[in-house]
């Protein structure tokens, strides 16, 4: 309950408490911001120099030193409260004796978080939707504060993934009428279940508001009009030609993307060398399957699925391929999932 005129508390707080509090609000966040972002700063900077170290040594060096200064670096980034950079680091680490071709990995790699490094260094200098991406790749939360968008929202696909402590799940949704793909993030701490979860398949009416930076992807989806309802057709999609460019845009955006959204509609999964891809299925271009994809059941539903007809099929497009998330059959608007 709030202090009336008769409270002690607000007897002594004096007539100007109000106006001092509301104000002390916004300019202590603001100094916190500050030091925290003065800590990124510093991270960024110890970041560089550990990477002028490995190339300097050259990049053999870092198979024999093994995982130990990656993670010791990582947590330096944890304790400059920066995430983005020091998921980054773990990447790096990993990358060394990984398999054929881990040096030119490594060096891509590299070069990315240099750039990333380089762009928080000069965000001041940054047009504003750039520099948006770039505090959301080091781990500052953009908020949600985009114009919000109502529609009935296909669910895509529903995914979950774990670093051990937190779970992390991801939900895409397509709205029917305004034809954007947007991606939901919920978290379960201490093996718990995240609290979002949305059937995929069916559709749900609902405000939705972006959050500011990385390509105006995630979101967070209001209340519910109504229950989940069926869908009478899957969402519209395009020739492997139109996921390409689309990802490549994107890339223009936010060079740090690992994958972007895409519908490819009327593809077909067919074997390829010693993996599969998606080929339209009128002839010209095809997808290939990323690696990791390739050892998960969803291949095989998906193959059967087909039964060597053409499908749609929605996944996440990235500089290694296609990873299926969800698919549609010709014959009906019913939901296959694939993850």
């Amino acid at each position: 309950m709030p202090p009336t005129a008769s409270d002690p508390a607000s007897r002594d707080a004096g007539p100007g408490a109000g106006r001092a509090g509301r104000s002390a609000g916004p300019e202590a966040a603001a100094r916190r911001a500050e030091r925290r972002a003065g800590r990124i700063t510093a991270g960024a900077t110890e970041l560089e120099r550990r990477l002028s170290d490995l190339l300097r040594g050259g990049l053999a060096e870092a198979e024999r030193s093994g995982h130990g200064l990656w993670e010791e670096t990582a947590a330096r980034m944890v304790d400059a409260q920066a995430p983005g950079l020091a998921a980054r680091v773990r990447e790096l680490g990993a990358l060394p004796g990984s398999g054929p071709g881990w040096p030119v990995r490594l060096l891509e790699e590299c070069a990315l978080t240099h750039l990333l490094d380089a762009a928080w260094l000069g965000v001041d200098r940054l047009p504003e939707p750039l520099a948006a991406t770039v505090r959301a790749r080091v781990g500052l939360t953009a908020p949600a504060a985009g114009r919000p968008v109502h529609d009935h929202w296909l669910v895509l696909a529903q995914c979950d993934s774990s670093d051990g402590k937190i779970i992390t799940r991801r939900i895409w949704v397509y709205g029917r009428e305004s034809g954007r793909v947007a991606l939901l993030l919920s978290f379960g701490a201490g093996g718990g279940s995240p609290r979002l979860a949305l059937p995929v398949g069916m559709a749900v009416e609902a405000w939705l508001t972006p959050h500011l930076g990385g390509g105006g992807l995630r979101a967070e989806l209001g209340e519910p009009v109504g229950p989940p309802v069926p869908i009478d057709a899957p969402p519209r999609g395009g020739p492997v030609s139109a996921a390409l460019d689309a990802y490549g845009h994107a890339l223009r955006a936010d060079p740090w993307l690992d994958a972007w959204p895409v519908t490819l509609a009327e593809v077909i999964p067919v074997p390829y060398g010693g993996g599969w891809q998606l080929a339209d299925a009128h002839g010209g271009d095809a997808l290939p399957i990323a690696p990791a994809a390739l050892s998960r059941p969803g291949l095989w539903r998906l193959a059967a699925l087909s039964g060597g007809g053409p499908v749609t099929v929605f996944g996440e497009c990235g500089h290694r391929g296609v990873t299926p998330l969800t698919a549609w059959s010709a014959d009906g608007p019913e939901a296959v999932p694939l993850v």
